[in-house]
C-alpha cells in the first residue's frame, strides 16, 4: 500500500468523491457549505453538533461510496503537532476500502501559512511499511488531490518535504533489512550507488584502512567473513571551501557481542546496531536531493561484530588510528570503537565546523531515558542548544547529560591508555561518550547522541507505524535548515 500526492487546481466532478475538509475548533461547519450538496451539509452539520470537541478528527459515511474526514483545526499548533494531526488522518484514510480523497485546501482558515505542507508530510511518514520480503504485498494505492489555492504548498517546499521523506524512508530501510541481507559488502555498494544523487562517495576496504592503522575499527570486524569498510560521502552545495559540517555514524550491521556473547533472546534486533549509520546516509541523500546549500561530510565505520577463530577476545589490544591504544575488556561494547577511528580521522582530513556522531551505544541509555529522548553528549554549550532546540521542533528529542573529567579514571587502563568498559559499575552512557571524547583530538566542537532508544520502536510512534523509525534525519535537517544555511 502507498500514497499518492496529486496537486491540482480543480476537483473531480465525480459525485462518489471522498473529501477532506477543514473546520475550526468552533465545530462551526458554515465554511464548508459551499463544497457539500445541500443534503448532504445538514447532515454533516447536525452530525458535528453532536461530536466530540476533544477529538482532532472526525469521520463520516455519507453513502457506501463516499465519505468526508474533517480536520479540526486548533488556534495554535506547532509544526510537529500538524504532522501528528496529518499521522492521524493516514490512520482515517487507510481504514476500509476507500482509495481516492479530494483535500480542499480552501477549505483551511488558519494562520499557518504551510499546513497542508506539514499535514501531508506527517501523513507520508505514518504511511511507511517495510514489506519487501512479504509474497502477499497489499496493491492498493490511497490518491489524495490536493485541490484548491489558499495555503498551497509551493513546488520549493514539496521539493524539501520529498526529500526529507525520501532520507527518512531509505535510513529506515537500511535499518530494517536483515543481518543475511545488508551485511558490510552490500552495505557499502548501497551507499555508493548514490552517487547519482550527486554525492562524492569514498569507501575504505580491509586494505585501506589497515593502511591507515584503523586498527579499532578493524579489531571488531575480523571476526566476519564480511569485509570492514569506512565510507565516506560528500556533499558540496556551497560553491566555497567553508569548512563543511561533520556527521559521523557507527554502523554495526549485526552484533553477536562477540565473544562477550549476547543473550540468545532478542539477539535478532542487532539487525538494527548500525541505525547511527543509517541517519547519517539518510540525511546525506535528503541534502543532495533538495540542493542544500551547505558543506557536509558524512562518515560511517561498517561491520559486522562476529565469534570466528579470528574475531576479537576479551583482553585483546588494539591500537588505533589516533595513536591511542585500548585494551578491549568487552567485545560488545564495540560501537565505540568503531566511532573511535571514524571520529579521529574525520576531524584530522576535513577539519571539520563541528561533528556530531550518532550510535545505538549503550543500553543504559534506555535505563535513562526509555524511548522518548536520545542522550546528547557534547564539549559544547552552543551546539548542543541548537541541537535540543532542533529536536524539539521536529519532535526528535534529546536531552543533555553529563561529560566530566573525574569520568575518565573509570575508563583508564593498567595496561593501554585506555580500556573500552567501564567494569566499576555506573554511568554507562557517559562513561561511553567520556571514551569516544578521548578521539577528539583537536577541540573540534563535537556531541554524541546515543539513539539506542530512539531508533527502532516495536510498537510505533507518532510519525512510524513500528520498526525503524529513522530517527536523526529529521532531527539533523531542521538542525542543518536552521542554523547554518
Amino acid at each position: 500500500m502507498s500514497v499518492k500526492l496529486n496537486f491540482l487546481n480543480k476537483a473531480s466532478n465525480k459525485p462518489s468523491s471522498n473529501l477532506i475538509l477543514f473546520v475550526d475548533e468552533s465545530l462551526k461547519p458554515t465554511n464548508l457549505k459551499k463544497y457539500l450538496p445541500d443534503s448532504e451539509f445538514s447532515y454533516i452539520e447536525d452530525l458535528v453538533k453532536t461530536a466530540d470537541s476533544k477529538k482532532s478528527l472526525l469521520k463520516f459515511d455519507i453513502s457506501s461510496k463516499k465519505k468526508i474526514v474533517i480536520v479540526i483545526v486548533k488556534k495554535i499548533l506547532k509544526d510537529f503537532d500538524i504532522e501528528n494531526l496529518g499521522a492521524e488522518l493516514y490512520k482515517k484514510v487507510n481504514n476500509g476500502k476507500s482509495s481516492e480523497f479530494n483535500l480542499i485546501s480552501d477549505s483551511f482558515n488558519g494562520k499557518n501559512s504551510n499546513f497542508i505542507g506539514h499535514l501531508l508530510h506527517g501523513l507520508k511518514l505514518k504511511s511507511y511499511e517495510f514489506n519487501k520480503y512479504k509474497t502477499k504485498k497489499e496493491s492498493r494505492i490511497i490518491s489524495i488531490n490536493v485541490i484548491g489555492n489558499k495555503n498551497k504548498t509551493n513546488s520549493n517546499q514539496q521539493l524539501k518535504f520529498k526529500a526529507l521523506e525520501e532520507g527518512t524512508f531509505y535510513a529506515r530501510d537500511l535499518v530494517s533489512e536483515p543481518g543475511n541481507i545488508l551485511h558490510p559488502d552490500e552495505y557499502a555498494k548501497r551507499i555508493s550507488s548514490l552517487k547519482k544523487f550527486g554525492l562524492k562517495i569514498t569507501v575504505c576496504d580491509d586494505k585501506k584502512l589497515k593502511s591507515l592503522g584503523m586498527n579499532a575499527l578493524l579489531g571488531v570486524g575480523q571476526g566476519s567473513i564480511r569485509g570492514s569498510y569506512l565510507v565516506i560521502m560528500e556533499w558540496k552545495g556551497l560553491k566555497n571551501d567553508s569548512k563543511p559540517l561533520a556527521f559521523v555514524g557507527k554502523g554495526v550491521c549485526f552484533d553477536t557481542g562477540g565473544y562477550s556473547l549476547k543473550p540468545a533472546k532478542f539477539m535478532e534486533d542487532m539487525t538494527y546496531d548500525m541505525a547511527g549509520s543509517a541517519a547519517v546516509v539518510g540525511l546525506m541523500k535528503n541534502l543532495a536531493l533538495r540542493k542544500a546549500k551547505v558543506n557536509a561530510v558524512g562518515v560511517v565505520g561498517l561491520v559486522e561484530n562476529m565469534v570466528s577463530g579470528n574475531a576479537q577476545r576479551p583482553g585483546d589490544i588494539v591500537k588505533s588510528y589516533s595513536g591511542k591504544t585500548v585494551e578491549v575488556l568487552n567485545t560488545d561494547a564495540e560501537g565505540r570503537l568503531v566511532l573511535a577511528d571514524a571520529l579521529t580521522y574525520t576531524e584530522k582530513i576535513f577539519k571539520p565546523k563541528f561533528i556530531i556522531d550518532l550510535a545505538t551505544l549503550t543500553g543504559a541509555i534506555i535505563v535513562s531515558l526509555g524511548s522518548e529522548y536520545a542522550g546528547l553528549f557534547s564539549n559544547d554549550d552552543k551546539l548542543s542548544q541548537q541541537i535540543f532546540k532542533s529536536g524539539e521542533k521536529v519532535e526528535e528529542k534529546v536531552w543533555r547529560m553529563p561529560l566530566h573529567k573525574n569520568y575518565d579514571k573509570l575508563m583508564n587502563s593498567k595496561n593501554a591508555d585506555m580500556q573500552n568498559i567501564n567494569y566499576v559499575g555506573g554511568a554507562g552512557s557517559t562513561t561511553a561518550a567520556q571514551f569516544l571524547q578521548r578521539f577528539i583530538i583537536n577541540k573540534t566542537p563535537w556531541a554524541h547522541l546515543d539513539i539506542a532508544g530512539m531508533a527502532f520502536s516495536k510498537y510505533g510512534g507518532a510519525l512510524n507505524s513500528g520498526g525503524a523509525t529513522g530517527f536523526g534525519v529529521r532531527l539533523l535537517n531542521q538542525l542543518i535548515e536552521d542554523y547554518y544555511e
